[in-house]
């Protein structure tokens, strides 16, 4: 084996950065990490809010497919890092998982901060350095790295770098996307970032947003041309989110931002069969309010009924005065209009970043020599449930690789 690097560079120090930096420190490398925040793994901790979703156990054909048009591009970076290493990753650092009933893999704990501070005592004991409060700005003349500090600009010199510095969703965290015009300059074709798994903006009637608001609607199926999602969403005072919306948030961005608006069709009770449904809705009313009746005979929620209101009222038309077949058909197919997108920085994660022919299979820059690419940066998106994680632990992984074949160590 050679002699370690005289340094190698990692920038970014999110889960791809991370993975990148273990990989070089196992290879021999010495590694030095730089971020622009004052800790590592700020948006990684934020995503263990509310349980931390790593990865999924469903088999790994159909967990590829969730990456669309780009599962050709990481197809061999997760076949080389996949869920089940990921989970032994896990154990390896004293942080088991388990699979949850919707097949979502979470760590035991159920947060991220167990987890990340047991990775960064693996990493410190690797002799991976940290620089903190480093925010990139490019390369001099001479091809170093370019830092600004508190303590003013920094000059380094790497021989192989990996960049990580996440896509443009939470620029709070540190993944403000800036990185995008300093590629864009050195000739390299960045696709433009959107939200992804993100929420929509609805004009909801004020009666129904102030009544509703942050109420969901479960067990419903979504549709949007083709493409149905079965699950939940929730009410916004500004739209409509929730795991089915994310889901579906690809086809749903790319509609509004194509036309203007898009139009999204909820099944209220999509296990129940139409003719059950009119014959439920035929029943005898009796002396109740249309609203129970509507509860009793066809247990929709609250909020169900409100949204079939909201339907009616749009339409012209008197809910109640709607023959049961007809109103069996809204049930399951209510039209909501969503006319926009909500911001990016408030996007689950985002779409767009660096095209994938831009990299070679090491995922080096192929106008870049000896700089390498992983993480949100890379042009794809997936919904959640475990992929985003997935993807930006193997490209990490699979960046690390690269840049040490690149030095001559692997």
């Amino acid at each position: 084996m050679s002699s370690p690097l005289q340094h190698t560079a990692v920038i970014g120090a999110g889960p791809a950065g991370l993975m990148a930096a273990e990989v070089l420190a196992q290879g021999g490398a010495a590694v030095t990490v730089y971020d622009a925040m004052p800790s590592a793994g700020r948006k990684f901790l934020m995503a263990g809010r509310g349980g931390l979703n790593l990865t999924h156990s469903e088999p790994l054909p159909d967990f590829l497919t969730r990456y669309r048009e780009a599962m050709p591009c990481l197809k061999a970076a997760v076949e080389a890092f996949p869920p089940d290493a990921l989970r032994a990753w896990c154990t390896a650092l004293g942080q088991p998982t388990f699979v949850g009933t919707s097949g979502r893999v979470f760590p035991k704990a159920f947060k991220a901060s167990p987890l990340l501070r047991a990775w960064l005592r693996r990493l410190d004991a690797a002799g991976v350095a940290f620089a903190f409060r480093h925010r990139w700005i490019g390369w001099d003349a001479q091809g170093a790295l370019l830092f600004e500090t508190p303590d003013g600009p920094r000059v380094v010199d790497a021989d192989a770098t990996v960049l990580a510095l996440g896509g443009a969703s939470w620029p709070r965290l540190g993944s403000d996307g800036a990185w995008a015009e300093i590629l864009a300059a050195k000739g390299i074709a960045v696709e433009p970032m959107k939200p992804a798994n993100s929420g929509f903006t609805v004009a909801w009637s004020a009666i129904f947003r102030d009544r509703f608001e942050g109420d969901p609607l479960k067990g419903v199926a979504l549709t949007i041309g083709p493409h149905t999602v079965r699950g939940e969403a929730i009410v916004t005072r500004t739209g409509i989110e929730g795991g089915a919306i994310y889901a579906l948030s690809a086809e749903l961005r790319d509609a509004v931002l194509a036309e203007g608006t898009a139009v999204l069709s909820v099944a209220l009770r999509p296990d129940v069969a139409r003719d059950e449904l009119v014959a439920r809705l035929s029943a005898p009313k009796g002396k109740q309010s249309f609203s129970n009746f509507l509860r009793k005979a066809a247990q929709l929620s609250p909020v169900g009924i409100g949204l079939l209101q909201e339907a009616a009222i749009a339409s012209g038309r008197s809910l109640a005065a709607l023959p049961p077949a007809e109103l069996a058909a809204l049930t399951n197919a209510v039209p909501v209009e969503v006319t926009g997108v909500a911001p990016i920085a408030r996007a689950i994660s985002s779409a767009g970043g660096i095209r994938f022919d831009e990299l070679d299979a090491h995922f080096m820059l192929h106008r870049l020599p000896g700089v390498f690419a992983a993480g949100e940066m890379l042009d794809w998106e997936a919904p959640t449930g475990g992929y985003l994680l997935q993807a930006s632990f193997a490209t990490g992984a699979a960046a690390g690789k690269g840049a040490l074949h690149y030095v001559g160590i692997a």
